[in-house]
């Protein structure tokens, strides 16, 4: 049954954390939006409310995971990644300390609240600093997984969550891995690199377009950094063209990663990216905004005729 991602990490995070007696976890006064309040409610004496104070929660964390502690600093992804970022670059980054970053809300997902709550640069924020891992979960058992792995691994984790709802995608004996991308659809014609909520839309777009016998290979790039080099390759050799869909700006996030690969690998093949068009954004219902900045299945669709006319 489909999920709100933020509501998987909640929970499994509380989880975790009667497992796990080292794990602490710091909100900046939004625990009931990004739902790591449903840690602090089971271990209040390890769980704390920082306050509207982004950069010092960051700090505060690097100190608790020099004492072997494994915290966990939660705010919209907007303000985690902004106002907290010279904790994170200058103190957890650099010191390579074991801070996990839970970025709810991504993308346009805080949805009336406009492009100051918007998230729409955060990958390439955070994939830019030196010791940070990026993932970005596309339904519960990812969202399970990465939540999970973040805390075995030894070093800075971001992960991105969103506050929407993501329809299952894996089953229970899907095996997921650091440094890894999986191919949820196979096809002969185009490949679609996709991460989060997009993995969704690439697949209603290669459903509609298998009515007009356009064959799309789906990618779940949910490892952004680091990335399968050795799947983005194998799929530009067998398909002969990529198309990176994101809710993201176009701009340094995962058609950037996609796009280096593709040019560290010599693979000169017609690449085309779909994501927020280097613009801000605003308010309004979500699907609505989605539409609007071409980051749905029409949206991808779009990319994808793109692509192949250039491949022709």
């Amino acid at each position: 049954m489909a999920k709100a991602i933020r509501e998987v990490y909640g929970s499994v995070l509380a989880e975790l954390g009667e497992k796990n007696k080292d794990i602490v976890v710091l909100d900046a006064d939004l625990s009931g939006s990004t739902k790591s309040g449903v840690f602090g409610k089971a271990y209040p004496e390890r769980f704390f409310n920082m306050g509207i104070a982004e950069s010092n929660m960051v700090a505060t964390a690097a100190g608790l995971s020099t004492t072997g502690k494994i915290p966990f600093v939660n705010t919209f992804t907007v303000f985690l990644t902004t106002l907290g970022l010279i904790a994170t670059r200058a103190q957890v980054c650099y010191g390579e300390l074991n801070v996990k970053f839970g970025g709810a809300y991504c993308g346009m997902s805080d949805a009336f609240d406009g492009s100051t709550h918007h998230a729409t640069e955060d990958i390439a924020v955070m994939r830019s600093l030196p010791n940070m891992t990026v993932i970005v979960p596309s339904d519960e058992r990812s969202t399970r997984w990465a939540t999970n792995f973040a805390v075995e691994h030894k070093g800075p984790v971001y992960l991105r969550l969103s506050r929407d709802v993501y329809p299952d995608l894996y089953n229970e004996d899907m095996e997921f891995k650091c440094g890894r991308g999986a191919i949820v659809r196979d096809g002969k014609d185009v490949t679609v690199i996709a991460c989060g909520l997009l993995v969704h839309k690439a697949m209603e777009a290669a459903e509609i377009l298998k009515d007009k016998g356009i064959s799309v290979r789906v990618v779940d790039m949910y490892s952004i950094k680091p990335i399968d080099k050795e799947l983005i390759l194998k799929c530009a050799e067998e398909t002969g063209a990529i198309v990176t869909a994101e809710e993201h700006n176009i701009y340094g996030g995962l058609g950037g990663a996609v796009s280096e690969v593709l040019a560290w690998g010599g693979a000169g093949v017609p690449t085309e990216f779909v994501g927020i068009q280097d613009t801000f954004t605003e308010s309004g219902p979500y699907s609505q905004l989605l539409a609007k900045y071409g980051v749905d299945a029409n949206g991808v669709i779009a990319g994808i005729e793109k692509v192949l006319a250039r491949k022709k």
